[in-house]
C-alpha cells in the first residue's frame, strides 16, 4: 500500500523558515508529479508548488522567492523549503504524488496526512 508521511510542521515567528518533507513508501511503479498543497481554516485547499520527476518546477504566486520545492527521485521524497514566513502561510500543508502501481498504466494521487504549520506575528 502506498504511503506519502509529511514531516516539519510546527510552530514559527514571522519571518522564520520551516522545511516540510515527505517521503513516498510501499511498492510501487514510479511517481510523476509530487507537490505540496494547503488549506487554511475555512478556505480551499490551494496549489504551493509541484516539482516534475525532471525537475521542472511551479508555483504559486504569494510564495514565489520565499519557498523553494526540491526532490530526491532514488529516495521517493519530497522537500518544502520555506523562507521569510507570514502569518497568512498558516494552514495545514499536504503532500501529493501521483504514481504508477506494479501492473497498471494509470497515475493515482496521492495524499499525505497533512502537517499543520503555524506562523505567529
Amino acid at each position: 500500500q502506498v504511503q506519502l508521511v509529511e514531516s516539519g510542521g510546527g510552530l514559527v515567528q514571522a519571518g522564520g523558515s520551516l522545511r516540510l518533507s515527505c517521503a513516498a513508501s510501499g511498492s510501487f511503479f514510479r511517481i510523476d508529479v509530487m507537490g505540496w498543497y494547503r488549506q487554511a481554516p475555512g478556505k480551499r485547499r490551494e496549489l504551493v508548488a509541484t516539482i516534475t520527476s525532471g525537475g521542472s518546477t511551479n508555483s504559486a504566486d504569494s510564495v514565489k522567492g520565499r519557498f523553494a520545492i526540491s526532490r530526491d527521485n532514488a529516495k521517493n521524497t519530497v522537500w518544502l523549503q520555506m523562507n521569510s514566513l507570514k502569518p497568512e502561510d498558516t494552514a495545514v500543508y499536504y503532500c501529493n504524488a501521483y504514481i504508477m502501481n506494479i501492473g497498471t498504466t494509470r497515475w493515482n494521487a496521492y495524499w499525505g496526512q497533512g502537517t499543520q504549520v503555524t506562523v505567529s506575528s
